[in-house]
């Protein structure tokens, strides 16, 4: 480090003015001398007071949490005029969600506060290195995949809209997992990103509520009469609330994260530890403080059902006490709850939300279960994410009367009425089966998807392809019972942080162009249409690109030992690994190019690198064996002379949003290959069709309104629709290889004869026959379409005009895809909250 200037050290005499925030800026300008140095002042203010050292004994680590400190600082005033806004009586949105996947935050809240130049020239002051401190900071362990980021999204979206609102979830101490790669298999490593502490959270030690469990319940009479019952709860969990502020562009608004922290009501037994048994007397402070160790927790057992069960109720139970303590407070009268709140429940885990408001509003508050119902079905929203049935939580009924019996007990006397009209006038039973909230066609368990349909005011889809389906089938009879309640709110991005902060290069080429109104209106991107044929701007797009590309070949270097030439078409596979997202369709293909190149070396083949990152569940087998199947192949495909320089295969570990925020920039083509009807939207593809990549993908999820938006010539679409997938799967799989071609063969066989896994053999004798006897995710069903899509791929990729045209005119046409036009329809047609 370079030496400073000891007169830059804080004086207890002007700490207060290092401390100062800065005046709004409404614009993004150079940083003045005076802006630097009040803020380089802070930096060391921090450093010295907070971080306890000073700049010759501090480490990049004081340095990171120094210049947080600082940054957090700068959003403590909006911070306050935003919460008044409560105060004040503005309708408020609450997020539920299991997952918020919010990444690295120094460099995000920088941006929105247009503070990354003034910040990097002080530190550089100082002799420090804003880029290498900004990636000190770990990923915050918040969440796993689409699910969690889109949640980040929309709380940044909304903060930038100035849309007053609260993201409600878990503080997990260790998230998913560290996932490592040992000889190629997947290993999962406790996540350790709150060891260091968390610069950017306040603790709110007044804010403690208790989550009960368990127990029994008593029949009562209210004072008016009315039968009412009392939760009598075996123990109780103290959710601790722990906030972060999340910060709009510019900074004008700055919303709320609060986190919930599981904690026993008694740390210690003492009358254990006294007698002797030291490690029983801390046995009820790890039962609770389970709850918020990690992101979903193994569910093969019984116990990890119920650890599963725990956190969804207590963040829920946690987030609706602390909705309705602050509704109280400032409102008064609760039958006025929906006109000052509305609450968006992301996917079937806080669904549990219907029964908890509903025991909260009757058991708590004494309302009249008709007034109850009223209000909760006003307030309460719910998105769907997913088509699957096995994805669709369900409880079983033993399980939830042992851990919720007062729960149990009102969905009962819910589905008893949402079923009764059905039943009086002599409805068909198979459809009374099908729209009861409790299935017992196997067993009896309490269907999630069921319930937060029936409690919710609208339930929407996340796609227009996925909203349709979404009435045609899982919720087909409940969308007959209660037409209209369904809608659909395509996803989203935030591009402040998918363009502006994940490429710079790009976003200085684009305001260079463009001017600053395309930094605050997505829209203003179609403009660059009219240079998309212009071969200078072609020549200073494909420059930016190679510059990100050249950045991701160091990274690859660093992580892998593979070397890859940023020359190459860089072809990007990167979401978590599920069967139905194909990964297994892209290295057969990978290994069918292989075998041809090795077949043929003398033609001209088009150089390429195929990048996979993801993770897998640790419990799904079938999806760590892909994973070994794909650094199996790269092992082989890598270290053969004959393919050397035409095809690389690279699978990076630990995905997370930092790693996308590096290969996205870089990618040329964006896969997208899910079997059709399957994904319910998708928002990588937003992410790399914005940044330039071309997608290659099936009509699934928002593909199709990507094609739609980018037009059919700068998209690759192959393979069967959602449409043409139902019926091959009514008329019966292929059960045998009969319909295969001598490609896709060869490329089984090779996988089958151990070619990638010399010393087993039968390693993937498991994905072979589930090729061969179901085909269950149409992947030999689509592989020669696929196959010979990517040749057209191939074929454009030569054409350096036409493939810079293409990526000009995706990067220009996918405004709409923004989390702010997503949001302003929430606020519009479900919240009812003026933007």
């Amino acid at each position: 480090m370079e030496s400073f200037d000891q007169s830059l050290l804080p004086s207890s005499v002007h700490r207060d003015e290092a401390e100062t925030t800065y005046a709004e800026s409404q614009t993004a300008q150079p940083a003045t001398g005076t802006e630097t140095e009040a803020f380089q002042q802070a930096i060391l203010a921090k450093l010295t007071y907070d971080v306890g050292t000073n700049p010759a004994h501090a480490t990049d680590h004081d340095w990171f949490t120094a210049t947080a400190l600082a940054v957090r600082d700068r959003a403590m005033d909006r911070w306050m005029v935003s919460k008044g806004q409560n105060q004040a009586g503005y309708k408020h949105v609450c997020y539920f969600s299991l997952e918020f996947l919010i990444g690295r935050l120094l460099s995000d809240t920088l941006n929105n506060l247009r503070l990354t130049d003034c910040a990097r020239e002080a530190i550089a002051g100082l002799g420090v290195d804003l880029d290498r401190i900004c990636a000190i900071e770990p990923d915050a362990a918040l969440g796993n995949g689409g699910l969690g980021r889109l949640a980040a999204c929309f709380m940044e979206s909304m903060a930038s809209l100035e849309l007053p609102a609260y993201g409600y979830g878990i503080r997990y101490e260790h998230g998913l997992f560290r996932q490592g790669l040992r000889d190629g298999w997947q290993q999962e490593l406790p996540e350790d990103w709150l060891v260091r502490g968390n610069p950017w959270e306040f603790e709110r030690s007044d804010l403690v509520y208790r989550v009960p469990f368990g127990g029994h319940i008593e029949q009562m009479s209210e004072s008016d009469g009315r039968a009412g019952f009392v939760w009598r709860p075996a123990e109780a969990i103290q959710a601790a609330a722990f906030d972060t502020p999340v910060v709009g562009w510019r900074g004008r608004h700055v919303n709320t994260l609060r986190l919930w922290s599981a904690r026993a009501a008694e740390p210690l037994r003492l009358d254990a530890f006294n007698s002797g048994d030291h490690v029983g007397a801390l046995a009820d402070r790890t039962r609770a403080e389970a709850i918020s160790r990690v992101l979903y927790p193994g569910d093969e057992t019984e116990a990890g059902r119920e650890l599963r069960l725990r956190q969804e109720f207590f963040f829920t139970s946690a987030s609706l006490q602390d909705l309705l303590a602050r509704h109280t407070r400032l409102h008064g009268d609760l039958h006025t709850l929906p006109d000052h709140a509305a609450i968006q429940m992301n996917d079937t885990h806080p669904a549990l939300a219907v029964a908890e408001l509903m025991r909260l509003l009757v058991d708590e508050h004494h309302l009249a279960w008709d007034d109850a119902w009223a209000i909760t079905t006003r307030t309460l929203n719910y998105t769907n994410h997913t088509l699957m049935p096995e994805a669709l939580e369900r409880w079983p009924v033993s399980l939830m009367e042992r851990l919720l019996p007062r729960h149990l007990q009102i969905i009962y006397h819910i589905n008893w009425l949402h079923l009764e009209p059905l039943i009086r006038r002599s409805a068909d039973v198979e459809l009374i089966k099908a729209v009861s909230v409790i299935d017992e066609s196997q067993g009896r368990y309490v269907r999630m998807g069921h319930l937060a349909f029936i409690g919710a005011h609208k339930v929407n889809g996340v796609s227009a392809l996925h909203t349709g389906l979404m009435r045609q089938t899982v919720f087909r009879d409940l969308n007959a019972l209660y037409p209209g309640r369904i809608v659909n709110k395509t996803n989203g991005i935030t591009f402040r942080r998918w363009l502006h902060q994940a490429n710079p290069q790009l976003t200085q080429l684009l305001t260079q162009e463009l001017g600053e109104a395309v930094l605050d209106d997505p829209g203003a991107l179609i403009k660059l249409e009219r240079l998309a044929d212009d071969s200078a701007f072609q020549d200073q797009f494909r420059n930016q690109r190679h510059a990100s590309k050249v950045n991701l070949a160091k990274i690859v270097a660093e992580r892998t030992g593979v070397q890859i030439d940023p020359g190459a078409l860089f072809d990007v596979h990167i979401k978590r690994i599920h069967e139905y997202k194909r990964q297994l369709l892209n290295i057969l293909e990978a290994i069918a190019l292989y075998d041809a190149i090795r077949s043929e070396p003398e033609r001209n083949w088009v150089p390429r690198v195929k990048i996979f990152a993801g993770k897998a569940a640790a419990s799904y087998h079938r999806a760590k064996l892909i994973i070994k199947l794909a650094n199996d192949v790269a092992r082989i495909i890598n270290s053969d002379p004959i393919v050397a320089g035409r095809l690389k295969v690279v699978f990076l570990p630990n995905y997370n949003v930092s790693l996308a925020e590096a290969i996205i920039p870089a990618a040329d083509l964006s896969e997208q290959i899910s079997t059709a009807g399957m994904e319910a939207s998708g928002t990588g593809n937003m992410k790399l069709a914005l940044n330039g990549a071309l997608t290659i993908g099936t009509l699934d999820g928002a593909n199709i309104e990507i094609r739609e938006c980018v037009g059919p010539d700068n998209i690759f679409i192959f393979g069967m629709t959602a449409e043409a997938v139902e019926t091959y799967r009514k008329a019966g799989l292929h059960r045998d290889r009969s319909g295969w071609s001598p490609r896709l063969e060869r490329a089984i066989n090779l996988m089958a004869s151990g070619t990638f896994s010399p010393d087993d053999p039968h390693r993937f004798d498991s994905l072979v026959h589930a090729l061969s006897s179901d085909d269950a995710f149409m992947v030999a069903a689509d592989f020669d379409s696929y196959w010979a899509t990517q040749r057209v791929v191939d074929e454009l990729w030569q054409q350096p005009s036409g493939w810079s045209r293409a990526s000009v005119l995706n990067t220009s046409r996918v405004g709409w895809f923004s989390s702010d036009r997503t949001i302003r329809e929430y606020a519009d047609e479900i919240w009812k909250v003026p933007v």
